[in-house]
């Protein structure tokens, strides 16, 4: 006879009400491991949707994402005659924040070469970027759809959706859309009408429009990439960083506030549900302290009401992480980030999980080991 199930049983309905607040709180610590594997894979996003191997940036800088970078349009053609690049293109990366229908729009825009490595990748809906003026693709996450037109800049120009992306976003969430390079950097680059006029009546000299933020260049196969970031960084104005690299930065810096706060929160939460289970555990034991001691009384060993605690309360730790998965997924397509999560993840949390609950069970035993024995007969009485 299995005394966990048979008092779990009797006490159903108790039971059902503290595993769903216990799945509750186990659901938001598993929520919180897929935020941290989004967060991490929305900051590698861009930089892996270059496919590049190599990084060529400002001397002394980490850019383009880590830190801002700007270097001659030019740049990318020297990169090219490079020994062991085979191809080169050069890009823009800029925030930029517009208005449809009153309400406002932030968009991440990258400007790239047509036919050059930096361009989008697989576009879920439309087509590509054809025409080298006024296109746009876009993330589905942004909210437009085929067709529609875009005011972009200080002059309002309109781009029209010609194409849709899915899952394509920064670490801060927002949608990434792709533009030609040359309408990139005027949007970049370029003073507005009234900033222009004065300049000119200052008699100062306009910016060059003929800036990049990057070049990102592919390297043959049979050339190491290492040797060629070696080459390219001779150049004094130029820094150039490997694929590996950039997402060393990407993950371990440009996010590191952000990942270590979610890990505290993580954590938190950990030791919160440690407690609860641990204080239910303890409310339950305590309600059992006649049968406890009528077991004892029976001639019951310890080990018998040892099981008998340890399994109520891995029973109410399981549920809770099964309840709480389930939630997590049901309510995912719902959440305003993307959730990722690993079997490694999911495994992690469930080994701490039953970790937790073993912990939490120490009050229990301590207190069934103490009762006596003739609490039982006292009790009756």
């Amino acid at each position: 006879m299995n005394l966990a199930y048979r008092d779990i049983k009797h006490n159903l309905l108790r039971f059902s009400l503290t595993n769903f607040g216990l799945s509750l709180l186990l659901g938001i610590v598993i929520m919180i491991t897929g935020v941290y594997g989004g967060m991490i894979d929305d900051a590698l996003r861009q930089a892996r949707a270059a496919n590049a191997d190599l990084w060529v940036v400002q001397a002394d800088t980490k850019g383009p994402f880590a830190e801002s970078s700007r270097i001659p349009g030019d740049t990318r053609e020297l990169v090219s005659r490079v020994y062991g690049v085979q191809r080169a293109g050069a890009v823009t990366y800029q925030s930029v924040q517009t208005e449809l229908n009153g309400a406002p729009h932030r968009l991440f825009l990258i400007g790239f070469e047509l036919g050059r490595p930096g361009g989008p990748g697989k576009i879920v809906a439309g087509r590509e970027i054809l025409r080298s003026h006024y296109e746009i693709i876009v993330d589905r996450g942004a909210g437009l759809a085929l067709g529609q037109e875009v005011p972009l800049g200080t002059r309002g120009h309109k781009f029209t959706v010609v194409g849709l992306m899915q899952n394509e976003v920064t670490s801060a969430g927002d949608p990434v859309a792709y533009i030609t390079l040359h309408d990139a950097q005027a949007l970049q680059f370029e003073l507005a009408p009234p900033s222009t006029r004065r300049e000119q009546a200052r008699g100062g000299a306009l910016q060059a429009n003929d800036q990049i933020n990057a070049v990102i260049a592919k390297v043959s196969p049979y050339v190491p990439a290492n040797e060629v970031a070696t080459a390219l960084s001779r150049w004094k104005h130029l820094t150039a960083l490997t694929q590996e690299q950039q997402e060393t930065l990407l993950s371990k810096v440009v996010i590191e506030r952000a990942r270590k706060q979610q890990l505290l929160i993580m954590v938190l939460l950990v030791i919160v549900s440690a407690v609860i289970i641990a204080l239910i555990i303890y409310t339950m034991t305590m309600d059992k302290v006649r049968s406890i001691a009528t077991l004892k009384f029976v001639g019951a060993p310890d080990r018998t009401i040892v099981g008998l605690i340890i399994q109520q309360s891995l029973s109410l730790g399981i549920a809770g992480y099964l309840a709480g998965l389930a939630l997590v997924f049901i309510f995912r397509p719902f959440f305003p980030r993307r959730l990722i999560f690993d079997p490694e993840s999911v495994a992690i949390v469930f080994i701490i999980t039953i970790v937790m609950c073993l912990i939490a069970s120490v009050l229990g035993i301590r207190l069934a080991l103490k009762v006596d024995p003739a609490e039982a007969l006292a009790t009756s009485g």
